[in-house]
């Protein structure tokens, strides 16, 4: 049975190189290339994984999310399967449809098929189970303090937004969203947002409807023509920023003609295409990183705990001048 000091001797570097690729730890490229064909070429894996079991590891995670048809969502799991599969690691898919009866069910299917942690992008009521189920991090929700999270800077995002349709020359703002009833990092989108009104005066409007009601059209259709001097939008996402430009047509106003609008995650079609909106882009390739960075430390350390929060950028995609 090959060891992590054949895996050593084979691919020409240290022990604790090794290890550190195992173990998810930034390495050089060569470093990381030399380690991966020495295990290929050992069949290290095959033959560890008794051993592993052994040692209560079995180099499996899984992934909770609301839905795979979100592209921010279906993008994060594309960039965490990315970087586990090249950390020797596999991945359980677990798409709840945002039901909390679900998630708890995926958490103790998930317990009993001892998986060695979890990653998961959640809004419901499942506060009590997460605290020492297995490692675990949440993206873009806080839960307590000992809690891993990752998330972009949400307040900062909807800051950056405001500020820019004000750049731009938009006179009267408006922000378009919903929120849960458990708080997340999203419902700082909006507080970035009137902050930054607020401090600069600007005039402006909200609509924020409670979830799971999120149809805007009749709000908006309403708000838009008490008040047709709006000429800045900003949504709390890119799809709810595509619903509002389909609903404005009804009214008979156009983008750019009538009135800017931006949008936030960043979706694109593709990698290879631009942005659909003007966007906040989140760093959906780093927060996937660093989320299953820190599930690793978990695995190896179950007191270690981190939150880390992101930056944002504005991109131009069109909806703006």
């Amino acid at each position: 049975m090959a060891t992590m000091k054949d895996v050593a001797k084979l691919a020409g570097v240290s022990v604790g190189s090794v290890s550190n690729v195992f173990n998810g730890v930034k390495v050089k490229k060569s470093t990381y290339d030399k380690v991966i064909s020495a295990v290929k070429e050992l069949d290290y894996e095959t033959n560890n994984l008794a051993r592993s079991f052994k040692l209560n590891h079995t180099n499996t995670i899984a992934i909770i999310v609301p839905t795979i048809w979100h592209p921010f969502f279906s993008s994060i799991i594309f960039y965490i399967e990315e970087i586990a599969e090249k950390n020797g690691y596999r991945v359980f898919l677990c798409n709840s449809n945002g039901r909390a009866d679900n998630e708890l069910n995926y958490i103790k299917m998930l317990r009993k098929n001892k998986v060695d942690g979890i990653i998961a992008i959640t809004y419901t009521d499942i506060d009590s189970y997460v605290e020492g189920s297995l490692p675990f991090v949440s993206i873009d929700r806080h839960f307590k303090d000992d809690i891993s999270i990752v998330s972009s800077d949400n307040f900062e995002g909807g800051k950056l937004a405001a500020k820019k349709l004000s750049e731009k020359g938009a006179k009267t703002l408006l922000f378009v969203g919903s929120h849960n009833l458990r708080s997340n990092e999203t419902t700082k989108r909006r507080l970035g947002f009137e902050t930054y009104c607020i401090d600069n005066h600007i005039d402006y409007y909200i609509i924020d409807l409670l979830e799971p009601h999120n149809n805007f059209t009749k709000d908006l259709k309403v708000l838009m023509e008490e008040h047709p001097e709006i000429d800045g939008i900003f949504a709390i996402n890119d799809y709810v920023g595509l619903d509002i430009i389909d609903t404005l047509k009804q009214l008979g106003k156009e983008i750019l003609v009538d009135y800017q609008l931006i949008g936030f995650d960043g979706i694109k079609m593709s990698r290879e295409r631009g942005y659909l909106l003007s966007t906040i882009v989140q760093p959906v390739e780093e927060i996937a990183h660093q989320a299953f960075e820190i599930l690793i430390k978990q695995i190896n350390n179950p007191e270690y705990s981190e939150q880390k929060i992101l930056p944002i950028k504005f991109a131009e995609g069109g909806t703006t001048y």
